[in-house]
Order: C-alpha cells, then structure tokens, then sequence
C-alpha cells in the first residue's frame, strides 16, 4: 500500500483563474450538486453561466473549488442527510431572486455503478444520490422556476443489472421535465483522454422543446498524451514533510517515489489495473485512479503527477487542488474535463436559455 500523508492546504503561492468578463446582460444562475473540485462548473463557466451555489460532501474538494472560484461559493453538504426543502431553504438565502436560478448541474457519485468499483453493489448507499438528485430537481422546478437540468455519471448506469433503477431515476426525472440522454467521449472534445460518460439533459416541459441538441465531436486533430505533459520538468516526490511550495513548477506536480523494479526498466506487465503505461502518441485512459492505479507515466519511470492528471482532464494550468496526495487523487479523478462540460453548456445556452 503506498503511504499517503497529510498535505497542507494553506498554499504558499496561490493561484487563481481568471473569468470571463462579464456581460452586459446578467449571466444565468447555476445550482451546482456534486460539486466536487469544480471542472463541471469550470466549463460552464467558461461558456457564460454564473454558479452561484455549490455543494458537495467532500471537505478537500469544496476547499480546492473555493481555491480556484472567486466568492467562495462551496459548502461542505452531505445531500443524503440534508433534505431537498432545508437545501432549498439555504439555496435561496445564497442566491437571492429565485426568478433568476436557470439551472442544476451535477453528477452523484458514481462509485455503486463504476465498473472499476470491484466491490460495486446494488446496495450500495452511495446509489440513493441519484434519487435525491431527481427529488432536488423537482423541487427546484417549484420553488425556483429552473429551466433545466445537466446530470453525469458513468455509462454503466445503463448496465443490464441497473436496469430497474435507471427506469425509476427515468421516471422520477420527467416528472417536470423531457429528457435527453447521450454517452460522450472526452477524446472527441480536445480532451487529451479517453473518458466515456453519460449525460441526462432535462428540459421543463414548459419550453416545449422536442429535441435537444448535444455537442458535435470537435473537426480538430485529436488530443494525444504528448499534447500536454511532453517536456513538463520531473515532479516532485511524496514525503511527509513537503509543502506545496517545496513542490517546482506548479504545487499538484507530486507523484509518489517508485519503488517496484519495474520502474528500473520501464517494462510494465500486461493486464490487471496496478501499472498500465500511457502512450505518447494516444489518448490517456480513463482518468480514475485507486492509489495504486495512478498510470505510468510514458517514459514508464514513475507514475503520472498529479498536475499531469489535471492537465490530462483538460484543467487550465493555473488549477490547483489542495488536501492531501489521496484526496487530490481522488478529486482529479472524479472531475468532469472542463472543455466537455463547455461544450454542454454551449448547447445549453444556445438551445434553453
């Protein structure tokens, strides 16, 4: 097991994004569930929408979204035991005007459906999210008048064994709203990995929309490794008593140090999931990574950073997660790659609003 200390989250330099100016009209409201460390957000952004509530339980990806958005707008929230009417309730007194709210975006946690969950359960608590997202939805289109609604996860909710309950989340999401449902690959959206998810779109059915338009794959040459961590300087290595400041040229650029021999020779086996080596001049796999499944890095030396797994999600270089090593693994991990979540907002935002 790989030994994984604290890492401080007070940084010694701090590093944010710049947004988009604003527009002479106001920018439609977002309600962001599931936040995490914000990629979804960040595309959204990006493409003229203004969150203005986010939550998430997940205490080191609301501070890494509060890092990298500007109003400090995260809040720590465990959905599962917080009711949709005391949301509502802590939504409003945030947002203010409710005629303004024009959305919900988000994606439940997706470890119960994942196929890389091993121990992945229909049991699993960690599903009922999908329900109290739905019930959220609902609510919202009450109390705030939403237009729509974005929802993400992995594709295996569709799996044969999920069957009945992607049928009753079906069910429960058109309750107010028409569907539309679409897998997206983030290599078809200049996003240097292949990523396979499954977005639902609703759309109120007062806006009598038949059909929803989802994003074209991108006519541009498609994004390889090589595109953004080729001739990036060696990382840094794990140790207990690193800082962020300690750590060159960006603080995510930290790995931890390899001690298998396979790493002297940079032979990796073939099968299993503990040391599958990236290629220069392909796509990345999947980024969700277990603490001893982060890819190795193409030179086949060391496994990847994690800046070099932002970079490969498609986050803007100045991004910063905080928390230590494993809840940065875990929060690059689960990110939505912010250029496809900018291109599902451009649709949304050229079709809705």
């Amino acid at each position: 097991m790989l030994e994984l200390a604290n890492f401080p989250l007070l940084l010694c330099t701090v590093f944010n994004i710049r947004m988009r100016s604003q527009s002479s009209s106001p920018k439609p409201k977002l309600v962001s569930l599931f936040c995490g460390a914000g990629g979804l957000d960040l595309g959204f952004s990006q493409a003229g929408f203004d969150v203005c509530f986010a939550a998430d339980y997940d205490k080191a990806a609301v501070e890494s979204y509060n890092n990298n958005h500007p109003g400090r707008l995260g809040h720590v929230i465990d959905l599962l035991d917080t009711t949709p009417q005391a949301l509502y309730e802590k939504v409003r007194s945030v947002c203010g005007d409710e005629s303004v709210l024009a959305g919900i975006i988000g994606g439940p946690p997706c470890q119960g459906f994942s196929r890389g969950n091993v121990a992945r359960s229909q049991d699993d608590p960690r599903n009922k999210l999908v329900f109290r997202y739905a019930e959220i939805v609902n609510l919202f289109s009450i109390e705030f008048g939403i237009k729509f609604f974005v929802f993400e996860n992995v594709p295996e909710i569709k799996a044969k064994k999920n069957n009945d309950l992607l049928a009753e989340l079906r069910l429960k999401l058109s309750e107010n709203f028409n569907i539309f449902e679409k897998e997206l690959n983030s290599r078809c959206f200049q996003v240097a990995q292949s990523r396979r998810r499954l977005f639902i779109v609703g759309v109120h059915k007062s806006l009598d929309l038949s059909r929803f338009e989802f994003p074209e794959p991108s006519l541009l040459r498609e994004k390889v490794v090589s595109d953004v961590i080729r001739g990036l300087p060696a990382p840094a290595y794990y140790a207990k008593s690193i800082m962020p400041c300690d750590i060159p040229y960006h603080p995510n650029h930290w790995t931890m140090r390899p001690k298998s021999k396979r790493f002297v020779t940079g032979v990796m086996p073939t099968g299993g999931r503990s040391f599958i080596k990236l290629e220069w001049d392909k796509p990345s796999r999947t980024v969700a990574y277990g603490n001893r499944e982060i890819h190795v890095h193409p030179d086949g030396m060391r496994r990847v950073s994690i800046y070099e797994a932002l970079r490969l999600q498609g986050f803007p270089e100045s991004y910063v997660l905080l928390g230590n090593l494993s809840e940065q693994v875990r929060q690059v991990s689960n990110a939505v790659p912010p250029p496809v979540a900018e291109e599902i907002a451009k649709s949304v935002m050229e079709q809705i609003m």
